[in-house]
């Protein structure tokens, strides 16, 4: 039932992610202090599923580092996207 693979650890989702945007915090006026990232090719990625934030049909938001927040851009469709989310569980 699924196509998650065997090598993914209980709790964690691999996806394909490429550009994303890595929101540092706000400002003094309360605007989104943001820092675009693009790379050149996309990369396999693993990512704990108590991360995720939430996910639409283009991007994956997780938390990261020191209260930060990334918006991913990943390879694939929403509906396996949310299949795997619901498979690691």
């Amino acid at each position: 039932m699924g196509n998650s693979s065997k090598s993914e650890p209980k709790g964690y989702i691999e996806i394909v992610v490429g550009n994303h945007q890595i929101l540092h915090g706000f400002d003094a006026n309360n605007k989104e202090i943001i820092e675009e990232v693009v790379v050149e090719k996309a990369a396999k990625k693993l990512i704990a599923i108590e991360r995720v934030q939430s996910v639409s049909e283009k991007f994956i938001l997780t938390t990261y580092a020191f209260g930060r927040m990334v918006y991913w851009e990943y390879e694939g469709s929403y509906k396996k996207l949310k299949e795997k989310l619901a498979e690691a569980k």
